[in-house]
């Protein structure tokens, strides 16, 4: 098994002389206590071991192949020769990914700061599975599985809403150091779930702006209502309720948003980082029991666990499809709609989405 996650984060973007000096200062005004001296020469030598160590685990991380090769999917656990179509499915999506990173990708070496990279991964250490969250892509119910995967949970259909995501059960990538994180992803099958950017983002904005929210309302709907709408009444101000779907998209497509992005809309391409981190195994929301199943089976999980399918929230709701997406954008002008497309550009392109209708 491997080492247990750490108990905290270490920057090792600091200036690793800085420290040093301060000890090194503080030994000489203290010169004349020896004992003192002794102390901090010791401590001082103790950091910078550390410090060396860090940095050589470092320079070995950031050396490593970028983008990770993924691994073939190994089907020796499906008997059933019913998922054959999904498997070529599989194939011809983690292909086309591929090709498209290799054409566009254009990155040796990853960027961005390496705990933000993995921050939105679930790791599942039993089956050896690493789970990137897209939510509203089926990401709930995902949790669920992974819960009843970890023995935390008998059955993914009696875990609450609030057990899901505000529980604390699961581990993220982010919270293992280096060592851990360099192992899981050169070890473990790496899953990711996405939906058509235009659905997603019209699932996003009903969830959080069309029912009663206590974060969002106040955060992001104050925020919006204060800017997007002129004249707007006290009350809209005060509690940031009604948010409209052409003031949210203002706000999306604003460089200088009020209030900052929320994963819940965010690119794809931002929270999983699909061209460094290349997955084993990509799903979408379109054929999600049928992915889900089969990557269940791919990965060793007991045969009764399937994966539910069932809405997390607001049952009664349709659930947002073509049809509820175009109500949606009728009220924006082409101009906006085209603009919604290019903010999701890469998310289009990459796991080849068809354009939408502008």
């Amino acid at each position: 098994m491997p080492e247990e996650p750490k108990k905290k984060k270490e920057n090792f973007l600091v200036n690793s002389e800085r420290p040093t000096g301060v000890l090194m200062e503080i030994s000489h005004s203290q010169g004349k206590d020896q004992a003192l001296g002794k102390t901090i020469r010791s401590s001082t030598n103790s950091l910078i071991e550390k410090l060396q160590r860090t940095k050589a685990l470092f320079r070995k991380f950031s050396k490593m192949n970028w983008p990770m090769e993924t691994s073939p999917l190994n089907k020796s656990l499906v008997k059933d020769s019913k998922w054959e179509n999904t498997f070529a499915t599989q194939e011809k999506r983690r292909s086309f990914l591929q090709k498209f990173c290799k054409k566009y990708g254009g990155v040796s070496r990853p960027q961005s700061h390496l705990f933000h990279m993995v921050s939105r991964i679930y790791v599942e250490d039993k089956h050896k599975i690493l789970y990137c969250e897209v939510p509203k892509a089926g990401c709930s119910n995902w949790k669920r599985v992974l819960m009843v995967l970890n023995g935390l949970a008998s059955s993914a259909y009696n875990i609450s809403h609030d057990a899901v995501h505000y529980g604390k059960h699961l581990k993220k990538l982010d919270s293992f150091d280096l060592k851990g994180i360099y192992t899981r992803l050169n070890t473990y099958t790496k899953a990711v779930f996405v939906r058509d950017p235009m659905e997603r983002l019209v699932s996003a904005f009903r969830d959080k702006f069309e029912h009663p929210n206590s974060y969002y309302h106040p955060v992001f709907g104050k925020a919006i209502i204060k800017k997007y709408r002129p004249n707007a009444c006290e009350e809209a101000l005060n509690n940031g309720s009604g948010v409209k779907f052409k003031e949210f998209i203002h706000y999306l497509l604003d460089s200088h948003r009020p209030v900052g992005m929320d994963i819940h809309w965010e690119k794809v391409s931002k929270l999983c980082y699909p061209c460094l981190i290349n997955y084993d195994f990509v799903g979408k929301f379109e054929t999600l029991a049928e992915d889900a199943n089969y990557f269940l089976q791919l990965i060793g999980a007991p045969k009764e666990l399937k994966f539910p399918n069932f809405k997390d929230r607001h049952s009664s709701d349709e659930r947002t499809n073509v049809q509820v997406v175009r109500q949606y954008l009728k009220d924006l002008t082409r101009t906006e709609r085209q603009l919604i497309y290019d903010f999701y550009y890469l998310d289009y392109l990459m796991f080849n989405y068809t354009v939408p209708f502008l």
